[in-house]
């Protein structure tokens, strides 16, 4: 198994609307993408391991596909729109990461 992970940079000045993302984006993936998507998260940052202190991240999602191919196959043609709504809920620069699930 893939996961696609997308992280969401916390800083002062971010802002994210977690209703937009949940009832808009992520179902918007999930139309594009199709059956390659195997599973999808949502998860909102509350605290760092440090108390008191922010965490990292402001949002972390993870999109499950079967395969490297499946993910490449059901993104490529769509990236541009995806990346296109990114600036509809947030403000910060999302990081992408793909990684192969080993437990």
């Amino acid at each position: 198994m893939i996961k696609v992970y997308v992280l969401y940079p916390n800083k002062d000045d971010v802002t994210f609307d977690f209703d937009y993302y949940c009832n808009k984006h992520v179902p918007m993936i999930g139309e594009l993408l199709g059956e390659a998507v195997t599973g999808a998260t949502v998860d909102a940052g509350i605290a760092s391991v440090v108390p008191g202190e922010a965490a990292p991240y402001v949002a972390i999602s993870t999109i499950s596909f079967d395969s490297i191919e499946s993910f490449q196959t059901a993104f490529g043609p769509h990236a541009a729109k995806i990346k296109a709504d990114v600036p509809n809920f947030t403000n910060a620069i999302p990081i992408m990461q793909l990684s192969e699930q080993k437990l």
